[in-house]
């Protein structure tokens, strides 16, 4: 590292707890690229962790939050705020009558989803259990730690919170051993991000919506890492050919800015009142302008259309690495949420791939994850191959 990155690092340490292994000092960027403090440039194949969606500092993006900045930061949700209603009515249309709640993350809009299962439960029997999977991830709220059903999550945090219990993804048998009269929803990704980006089955995902009907469950999605376009649609399950109770959106929903929403029927919605839930910064004004920024690039500039083509390259070029590199044993994903299953250490290949100068991150111990601005062109994606196997070369000699 440089004197200006150990200085950084330096400070990190002596006044931030140390809950992050940041790697290098990113000062500014501009669609997929990005510039360090020693003005370094990389092709940023992570956009904020699936943030990004119309990629750096897009200016609409930019526009948008500096107009509203002008007028309103904050207003509370004591008062109407105009922002936070389009953008609810804007997401209701594009789901098809949904109603929304906003909050900061999409750990807050996860709790707030269960919540309201938790209270339809009340009145269905009193149920409250909700089935969430083995290597999801659902957030690092208390209860949301409990949701996920991950070790390294949970541990040291105990006791966790009651009110979830665990099947295996892509396993309907075992869904149906973890049901019991207290089941009261079943609570899922449609491509497990963090747990090694793995999609649903469509047999999976017809199985469990099925299991639904049969126990008069809600079915909730956590859409957080692959809602607002990232898999080619607006929304994954519009893939799926099966529509959830209740749904969550955050990280690309907020154009970078903190904005998380979960968004219900109708009917469960009704079962709310002044109080029920709440968020104080939750819809903020200057937020909701970026997301309402955020939808108008992804429809103007077809993005859902690039994300899929785009999506296809990667996974192809990828593809075409495992020819020369047998250490890969698997690339999967949906749209432009793909990961590269390896042997050894994914993480040795993401610190070269940054010395190379591309920006990439983990899913797990072997599973190296790309999920780029789904506007990324052409150029920058042929580019950034070449350094990843500029990389796999260097790891796997």
């Amino acid at each position: 590292m440089s004197k200006k990155t150990d200085d950084i690092a330096d400070l990190y340490k002596q006044y931030l707890m140390p809950t992050y292994a940041p790697a290098v000092a990113l000062v500014s960027g501009t669609g997929s690229k990005v510039v360090d403090i020693d003005n370094m440039q990389y092709i940023d194949l992570t956009a904020g962790i699936a943030t990004l969606a119309c990629g750096h500092c897009h200016p609409e993006v930019i526009k948008a939050i500096e107009a509203q900045a002008r007028n309103l930061v904050h207003s509370s949700n004591l008062y109407y705020n105009t922002n936070m209603v389009l953008l609810a009515q804007r997401l209701s249309k594009l789901s098809g009558g949904y109603r929304a709640f906003f909050a900061n993350s999409g750990a807050e809009a996860n709790e707030n989803m269960v919540k309201i299962a938790r209270l339809w439960g009340s009145t269905h029997g009193g149920r409250y259990e909700v089935i969430t999977f083995n290597k999801g991830f659902h957030g690092r709220t208390l209860a949301m730690c409990a949701a996920t059903a991950q070790e390294k999550i949970q541990k040291g945090f105990d006791p966790m919170p009651i009110g979830f219990a665990y099947a295996d993804y892509n396993d309907l048998a075992s869904v149906k051993a973890a049901l019991s009269n207290k089941t009261v929803a079943i609570m899922l990704e449609p491509v497990q991000a963090e747990g090694g980006v793995i999609p649903a089955t469509p047999e999976f995902i017809e199985g469990v919506a099925a299991l639904c009907k049969e126990h008069d469950l809600l079915l909730l999605m956590d859409e957080v890492q692959t809602g607002m376009g990232r898999t080619g649609t607006f929304f994954a399950w519009e893939q799926l050919g099966v529509k959830p109770d209740m749904f969550t959106l955050a990280k690309a929903l907020g154009g970078g800015l903190p904005l998380g929403a979960c968004l219900a029927r109708p009917d469960l919605s009704d079962l709310l009142h002044p109080g029920a839930l709440g968020s104080t910064f939750g819809g903020n004004p200057v937020a909701c302008a970026a997301a309402l920024a955020v939808l108008d690039v992804i429809e103007k500039e077809g993005l859902l259309d690039h994300a899929k083509k785009m999506g296809a390259l990667l996974q192809e070029g990828l593809e075409a690495l495992m020819e020369s590199y047998p250490q890969i044993l698997e690339v999967r994903g949906r749209g432009l949420l793909i990961g590269m299953q390896v042997e050894g250490s994914a993480k040795e290949i993401v610190d070269s791939c940054r010395m190379g100068g591309v920006l990439c991150c983990t899913a797990g111990e072997h599973v190296v994850r790309f999920l780029p601005s789904l506007n990324i062109t052409e150029k920058d994606l042929e580019e950034a191959l070449e350094i990843i196997s500029d990389s796999l070369d260097e790891v796997f000699g």
